[in-house]
């Protein structure tokens, strides 16, 4: 069965880059997004040849396991294809590439995935991420460690802990079949997309429905906005709907779509200039992949990271507390340089501190009795005193006591 449904697909060099190492493939029931790594020449020979050995599957097949098998083949088959070209072209060494493939196959979805492009899907107004990031920071996600948030800014975010490169003849590729249904909007992208712009906009821009190649556009929009430090794929591919069925020519883009991009290139001789360094780092590969015994030196380093993050958080903690204290204790010092006079129940009191109180914290204790009985005072000075009468100073309390003693107690 043909895939009905329409599709695009983009591919921008980014912001920083100077070559484009994404290569995709849009097709009639297969769509690939593969992300090349292993600097200038490297990654976009390893993703050209990737989608170039994958876009062969690109026909219908009789049920979702045959389509399941022919991918893991293809994909193997690829490998085998790095590994020659580097032995033809040794300086092509560490070259690899990430894959991610989606097939169609009646109202199956056939998916195989590699390395940390995405594959998502748009659903009743939400978006699932359905394959998983083999990376180093994912790992630290599964494991609880970091957050997802914390994952997006790690600094280890590009150590691919499974690719497809030049140095295994059998990949561990994830493959897996879940059905699909009409209305599924379906996202294959590079990590120069969902590096950049978060699941929250892709879904709000997934969810205006607008035709294929408009949606590709905009996302590829925000990217750039976001500053595309690395290159940017971006296919979208709507299973029935309401947009036309997909019809013509199979698309590809990066690359691959460069008849020379397959061309292993001779190596640069060119001159390097100071003055262009940040030319020369974007030819720079984007993912790294660790050897094994880098792995447990990673996760040291992780360690130590998480311990002086910990210590940085007690001590900003400890220094808002103390700041906290020394506020308090400053402004209770305040308090206690005022004075006012009250009633004691039968007798006016000079009391120090203010007449509020913070809780069940009084902030004012008794500080001089003055012998003046409340009875002795006329009415209006005893409802003055009972209300408290404020003083600003010692000095000015007693003044207040010594007029209330001369003109206000009433004579025995």
């Amino acid at each position: 069965m043909v895939f009905e449904g329409s599709s695009a697909a983009i591919s921008h060099t980014g912001k920083v880059r100077s070559n484009n190492q994404d290569s995709g493939y849009s097709g009639s029931n297969l769509f690939v997004v593969a992300d090349g790594m292993g600097g200038h020449a490297g990654g976009d020979v390893a993703s050209s040849i990737a989608v170039n050995r994958l876009r062969e599957l690109d026909h219908p097949f009789a049920t979702t396991g045959d389509a399941e098998q022919a991918l893991q083949a293809a994909i193997t088959s690829t490998a085998t294809l790095l590994i020659d070209t580097v032995a033809e072209r040794p300086e092509l060494a560490g070259m690899g590439t990430t894959v991610s493939a989606l097939d169609f196959v009646d109202d199956y979805a056939v998916i195989a995935h590699i390395g940390d492009s995405r594959i998502y899907l748009y659903r009743d107004d939400a978006l699932t991420q359905i394959t998983t990031d083999h990376t180093f920071v994912q790992r630290l996600v599964d494991s609880g460690r970091i957050t997802p948030e914390e994952a997006r800014y790690h600094p280890r975010r590009s150590v691919l802990m499974r690719v497809l490169g030049d140095m295994d003849p059998d990949p561990d590729v994830d493959t897996f079949i879940m059905p699909t249904q009409p209305g599924d909007r379906w996202l294959l992208c590079s990590d120069g997309l969902s590096g950049v712009v978060d699941d929250a906009h892709t879904a709000k821009t997934l969810g205006q429905r607008l035709p294929p190649g408009r949606t590709a556009d905009l996302l590829l929009k925000q990217a750039l906005d976001g500053g595309a430090p690395d290159n940017v794929t971006v296919i979208i591919v709507d299973v029935g709907g309401s947009h036309p069925v997909f019809s013509g020519t199979p698309t590809i883009v990066g690359s691959a779509s460069n008849p020379q991009g397959i061309e292993v290139p001779a190596a640069r001789t060119g001159r390097t200039s100071w003055l262009h360094p940040a030319r020369q780092a974007a030819n720079e590969p984007s993912h790294f992949e660790p050897a094994a015994e880098f792995l447990e030196e990673l996760i040291e380093e992780d360690r130590r990271r998480a311990r002086r993050r910990r210590i940085w958080w007690i001590v900003g903690a400890v220094v808002v507390l103390a700041a906290l204290l020394t506020a308090l204790l400053g402004a209770y010092s305040w308090t206690q340089s005022r004075y006012f006079v009250g009633a004691d129940e039968d007798s006016v009191i000079i009391y120090r501190g203010i007449q509020q109180d913070l809780g069940p914290i009084s902030l004012s204790t008794p500080y001089e009795e003055t012998g003046i009985l409340l009875s002795d005072l006329p009415f209006y000075q005893r409802l003055a005193v009972q209300q408290t009468i404020s003083a600003r100073s010692l000095a000015d309390a007693q003044q207040i006591v010594e007029t209330m003693r001369e003109t206000g107690v009433d004579a025995p």
